[in-house]
């Protein structure tokens, strides 16, 4: 995990490295500052060894001068979030610092992944259930993906309706990735 990076070149050069010392490692870097999300694009696509960019709220709100709470921190969020969708990474959001209140972080944890986040750091073991309860794609989820893959892989004209839906390739590539969420969780 590489935590404050701003440039490309820098999760370019901490690969190289690990690759001639070790074997291929996969990376997972933190965007926390103006300079990192301005970069987020270039360090999204900087290697194939990239897993997941997380998103640093407490030093991105701190550089930023807003408040540590959802809505202030949306636009950074929503940055991240494409920077991973462009180049197929994991988007981590940062984790939940109240440990006693888990409703805020059901909260939090359901509003990002409506947002696109794919999982959510944590800083105690005891947050696990709840962060896995959210980003887990829920039976209904998984049973929905499947019904709409399924119709639009044997539509003969390649436009199925679904509940009274058009079925387009879009919904088909958001429902391709519930069953990979599904099947990482062990639960499809």
């Amino acid at each position: 995990m590489l935590p404050k990076v701003e440039t490309a070149d820098e999760v370019r050069l901490v690969d190289q490295v690990l690759t001639a010392a070790t074997r291929p490692i996969g990376l997972h870097v933190i965007i926390e500052s103006n300079a990192g999300l301005d970069a987020a694009q270039a360090i999204g696509q900087a290697t194939p060894s990239l897993r997941s960019l997380l998103f640093g709220a407490v030093d991105m709100s701190a550089e930023l001068g807003c408040a540590l709470d959802f809505t202030s921190l949306h636009y950074p969020r929503s940055r991240v979030v494409h920077a991973t969708a462009r180049g197929g990474l994991d988007a981590i959001d940062v984790p939940y610092l109240d440990l006693e209140d888990l409703d805020g972080l059901r909260r939090e944890c359901e509003l990002v992944r409506a947002l696109g986040f794919t999982g959510k750091a944590a800083i105690h073991p005891t947050q696990l259930p709840v962060i896995n309860d959210v980003f887990t794609p829920s039976a209904a989820e998984i049973a929905q993906a499947r019904k709409i893959i399924d119709a639009f892989e044997t539509a003969p004209d390649g436009l199925p309706v679904v509940d009274g839906k058009l079925v387009e390739e879009p919904v088909v590539r958001r429902m391709r990735r519930v069953m990979a969420l599904a099947q990482s969780a062990g639960v499809a």
